[in-house]
């Protein structure tokens, strides 16, 4: 069992009852008559047990603990040990409970009393002032000392707190600050070039003339598709800005109806396949899916011929796959892959997902496969 973790009451009991057995032994072992042994033994017990009680009492404990030796002498006569070790955590309680007179006045009769029973027993003066400064004056620097240590130690650990508390702070506003900085460019360059794109592109579609629908569709669906920037980037500059509303959510699996119509209205056939159940999962690991299957469209845009990209959403029991596949065009700009493959990369190891992608065997086809763990569920 491990004491120091008993409560504070439960160990000044314990203290005193040790006292209590040591000093009682002593007396006990004394060569008195019966009777005045055991009104020693009494009054050694009573002040042993004082030491369980409040600390802000301490200096009457110890008042009581000076007078025994003395009523003990006075009585008793010499050459029978009471409470010494009652003594000794006397002091130690004055000088680590007590402050200003009542703890110096502690000190003071706990040494007069262990000096005048020593003068009484024929000794001299430095004896006398040995005695005082063992039973007396050494408990309680002791007790003073651990009370300071205790006090430093916990102004240590304010001061670190305190600081720890700076230090987050200064990064939380640093991380505001930046934040507020990228949503000042995206307000005032992204966005207005985004927009700028949609209304030219309805100004061309609009002064086309008739019998281009192809052309028409196209302009429609950069239309179409910058509004939908438009709106990905406000839910962007919402959440920069702490905007923790449903209106600030970003898009997941329940928009991704929208995203492939963008990539239809754009004249590339888009078809998703759900295999499994279907389970919800959670919302940070829903918009980042979402933003991957955004980049695999519009690699099979860049990239893919007139053939159409097939997403494939499975859903097992610990996992969530998501793979895109389309038949890899001519010309391909291999470096612009590779750079929207890295960021599907990086997007599924936040996740601790798993990344694959190439030609399948037949030289044609580009595959893309995502892994995400998910918590088991229950079949």
């Amino acid at each position: 069992m491990d004491l120091i973790k008993l409560p504070l009451k439960h160990q000044s009991w314990l203290v005193a009852a040790v006292c209590m057995v040591v000093d009682g032994g002593f007396v006990l072992l004394g060569c008195e008559p019966v009777p005045l042994m055991l009104l020693v033994l009494a009054m050694t017990l009573a002040v042993d047990a004082m030491l369980a009680g409040p600390a802000r009492l301490s200096g009457w404990v110890a008042l009581a603990q000076a007078v025994v030796p003395v009523v003990v002498l006075v009585f008793v006569d010499r050459g029978l040990d009471a409470n010494e070790a009652g003594l000794l955590i006397a002091g130690y309680r004055a000088g680590a409970w007590l402050r200003g007179t009542p703890a110096w006045a502690s000190l003071g009769v706990l040494s007069a009393g262990l000096m005048a029973c020593t003068f009484a027993t024929d000794h001299g003066v430095l004896t006398a002032v040995l005695v005082a400064g063992k039973g007396a004056v050494l408990p309680w620097l002791v007790g003073r000392y651990t009370t300071a240590r205790r006090a430093y130690l916990a102004e240590l650990e304010k001061r670190s707190a305190m600081a720890e508390k700076d230090a987050k702070a200064a990064v939380t506003k640093a991380i505001t600050e930046e934040r507020g900085a990228i949503a000042r460019d995206l307000h005032d360059v992204i966005i207005h070039h985004v927009s700028a794109i949609g209304l030219h592109a309805g100004a061309a579609r609009l002064g086309l003339p008739e019998g281009n629908p192809r052309l028409t569709n196209s302009l429609l669906a950069v239309e179409t598709s910058s509004r939908a920037a438009m709106v990905d980037l406000r839910h962007l500059l919402d959440l920069l800005h702490g905007d923790k509303s449903e209106g600030a959510r970003q898009p997941g699996l329940d928009n991704l109806d929208e995203l492939l119509d963008g990539v239809r209205a754009a004249g590339t056939p888009a078809r998703l396949e759900v295999r499994g159940h279907r389970r919800d999962v959670p919302e940070s690991v829903d918009v980042t899916v979402y933003r991957i299957i955004q980049e695999m469209l519009t690699n099979a845009l860049r990239h893919g011929d007139a053939s159409g990209v097939t997403v494939t959403l499975a859903y097992e029991p610990d996992s969530l796959t998501v793979s895109a596949e389309n038949t890899a065009g001519r010309g391909d700009d291999s470096g612009s892959v590779r750079r929207g493959l890295v960021g599907i990369r990086n997007r599924a190891a936040m996740f601790a997902g798993t990344t694959r992608s190439g030609l399948e065997p037949d030289g044609r086809t580009w595959r893309t496969v995502v892994t995400f763990p998910l918590e088991a569920s229950c079949p």
